[in-house]
């Protein structure tokens, strides 16, 4: 049977990325990690533009997506990352994969996007 769980995580950064290469293996490591499938290959661009200046990746996964928004301008930096699937999602296990960013302050909600998002955690 199929499950809608959506995490939704806003951390701050010590160590942003900035590498578009390096988020694309970052991003194929986490899908891993999660046990879910990749449908394409990760997408990512570096946007320069003052004020708005960072990093973002996309990807698809089996009927879900992962949606990472780094912004490095300010300090510490500041991440948005979004992961949607259709499996139970342990989200342990995702912040285990940001420790690598070097986060100072992880907040997050977590919903049943099943039952008219029912908040399941939050941080």
């Amino acid at each position: 049977m199929t499950k809608h769980k959506h995490l939704l995580v806003r951390a701050e950064l010590n160590s942003p990325p900035k590498d578009t290469r390096f988020i694309k293996k970052w991003v194929r490591k986490l899908v891993q990690s999660i046990k879910m499938k990749m449908l394409g290959k990760p997408i990512a661009y570096y946007c320069n533009k003052e004020g708005n200046r960072g990093l973002t990746c996309v990807t698809v996964i089996e009927t879900s997506h992962i949606a990472f928004h780094c912004w490095d301008e300010q300090d510490p930096a500041m991440l948005q990352l979004d992961v949607y699937t259709c499996s139970e999602l342990d989200e342990d296990t995702i912040f285990k994969q940001l420790e690598t960013f070097q986060p100072t302050k992880i907040t997050y909600k977590y919903y049943d996007r099943e039952n008219n998002l029912k908040l399941v955690k939050e941080k």
